[in-house]
């Protein structure tokens, strides 16, 4: 494998404009000539980032727009979104197989080995890796270690879907979930989307534009993924232990605007369900 250091997070602008053009239809750049078919094969590259600071202000509207209280504690998911230029840099690079606009985040484990403040300085890394059969296509992972002077402490692991032909994997239809009783109900606002594209800097469009969320199916925006599980883990702050493992699997997207049931069984599952259908968004353990 080799390593790359970067001097400084990358900016998300142009990856975001690299990865709109990917997701063009495939066509060449020259008229008459069409791009290559990929190569299924996750590049063998890691990128390093060290000494990333966290500014509090940037702390602070991320807690708001999750819901969590406002400390110098960083939530187990912020690390996440300061891993997301180094995965974005990663998935837009000319060697990686898929377009990024397109992928669908269908699960995400974290694994903190204890608390972390916002004075500490960390240092990140990213690679991309597994890739494997999925029943709807092929699967994933991109993995983000966070360490502080050469000591892991933090690891998450997000699993994305590439649509494509059924591999035959999976073992046909999942049992229908049977939601737990609602321990609240969630009004969640139209602007989630666009308040936490600002925090995070997951500016795809599924979840800041209508236009863009209908070019993907969807009649309106979704809310992130990552949105629903943070703001899931704010519900439950000040029961959660200084060092967890938190594992979700985003099952149906929550349209913007919409409204979500949450529940949760202390120190073990946690949920949002659709409350009239009982259909789930997000299925949580915890150990």
């Amino acid at each position: 494998m080799s390593i790359i250091e970067l001097d400084g997070p990358p900016e998300l602008g142009p990856l975001y404009r690299r990865a709109a053009i990917r997701a063009l239809p495939r066509i060449g750049l020259v008229p008459g000539t069409e791009r290559r078919p990929p190569i299924e094969v996750l590049p063998d590259v890691e990128l390093v980032l060290r000494g990333v600071e966290v500014s509090r202000s940037w702390l602070a509207d991320y807690d708001r727009v999750c819901g969590f209280r406002l400390t110098d504690r960083l939530p187990v998911t912020f690390p996440h979104v300061l891993a997301t230029p180094l995965a974005m840099r990663l998935m837009t690079g000319a060697d990686f197989p898929y377009p990024v606009v397109g992928l669908v985040h269908i699960a995400n484990r974290i694994t903190a080995t204890r608390p972390l403040d916002a004075s500490e300085r960390l240092d990140l890394s990213v690679r991309a890796v597994d890739l494997r059969p999925h029943e709807r296509g092929k699967q994933f992972d991109v993995v983000a270690v966070a360490s502080v002077d050469g000591v892991e402490v933090w690891r998450d692991v997000s699993t994305y879907l590439r649509r494509g032909r059924s591999s035959g994997a999976g073992g046909g239809a999942a049992a229908r979930d049977v939601p737990p009783p609602a321990a609240a109900t969630w009004k969640v606002p139209a602007r989630v989307g666009v308040d936490y594209a600002r925090v995070s800097g997951d500016r795809n469009p599924i979840h800041t534009s209508r236009l863009g969320a209908r070019l993907f199916g969807f009649p309106r925006p979704i809310a992130h993924g990552m949105w629903s599980k943070a703001r899931c883990l704010a519900a439950l702050d000040g029961r959660l232990p200084d060092a967890y493992t938190v594992e979700v699997a985003f099952k149906r997207p929550i349209l913007l605007p919409g409204t979500v049931a949450f529940s949760a069984t202390p120190g073990e599952t946690f949920a949002l369900h659709d409350p009239k259908s009982g259909a789930p968004h997000l299925i949580g353990t915890m150990s």
